[in-house]
């Protein structure tokens, strides 16, 4: 299958989400944020991805009443804290989500870390899926589990999760807790698939992307896209936004994709809760 801005994956519950997400991880509250979501749908992405502790929700809300894009065609990702999980509070932090993005559902909601333990873990899971259930969120999942975390929510669970949010790129390309998802049906979405810009210099990077006549940001995000990963790559510039979005017109090699694989060192940019109890 011919890969484009406009295809989408399916998830396990029957719901397509987009291939390629945009992500607002540290883009500022207000104006900075609802300006790079709006160049982002009008560069043709149609999924967003936030979360609580961002606190720019409410500046993703601005830009969906702005873009004059069908609701149903946008998808809209956000999280739930560390600070909020227990059965009742994560349903009141997701009404609370819903409250400040201007909407009567997400599509995707995920436990944002696991970093709370077991038993509130499990609560929040709950939760989720009776958010599913009242219709308030289309898809549920998680974020930083490891694969003694996923194998905790499949026990305790009646739905299993739809997504696991987890750093990926060819310099942390997490082969076990990747093939366990994917035995399991659970699609893997790659955070900070740019590597927070640490390795856009790396040599052997480089030499890649002149190759195909590439930006070396764009061999990261297609390496993700031909590995059956959802990249969520961010940025609040025009030009680079845009940039990131045109990785559909090539294809990295089976060398090459290997050439890059091999290239894993454990880079962590910035935390990996997926080894906590």
């Amino acid at each position: 299958m011919t890969l484009t801005l406009q295809s989408t994956r399916k998830l396990n519950d029957g719901n397509e989400i987009p291939a390629l997400g945009f992500g607002v991880y540290q883009s500022e509250p207000g104006d900075e944020t609802e300006q790079a979501v709006l160049l982002a749908l009008e560069a043709g992405y149609r999924h967003i991805d936030t979360a609580s502790c961002y606190y720019n929700e409410e500046s993703v809300g601005a830009a969906l009443k702005k873009c004059n894009i069908p609701r149903s065609q946008i998808w809209i990702t956000t999280k739930l804290w560390d600070t909020d999980h227990g059965y009742d509070k994560a349903k009141e932090a997701c009404y609370e989500s819903l409250r400040k993005l201007g909407l009567d559902y997400v599509d995707l909601y995920l436990i944002h870390s696991p970093c709370t333990g077991k038993q509130l873990r499990s609560e929040s899971w709950k939760a989720l899926e009776d958010l599913q259930k009242e219709g308030k969120v289309r898809s549920i999942g998680v974020s930083n589990y490891g694969v003694h975390h996923m194998k905790e929510v499949f026990e305790v669970g009646s739905i299993k999760p739809a997504i696991n949010q987890i750093e990926v790129t060819p310099y942390q390309v997490r082969e076990e807790l990747c093939r366990f998802c994917q035995e399991n049906g659970v699609l893997i979405e790659a955070f900070s698939p740019l590597t927070m810009g640490l390795k856009l210099k790396e040599p052997r990077l480089n030499k890649i992307a002149q190759k195909y006549g590439k930006q070396p940001a764009q061999i990261l995000i297609r390496w993700s896209l031909q590995r059956g990963l959802i990249p969520l790559p961010k940025s609040v510039n025009k030009q680079r936004i845009t940039d990131n979005s045109n990785v559909f017109d090539f294809e990295i090699s089976a060398e090459d994709m290997e050439a890059l694989t091999k290239m894993d060192e454990y880079l962590v940019t910035e935390w990996d809760p997926t080894k906590l109890p």
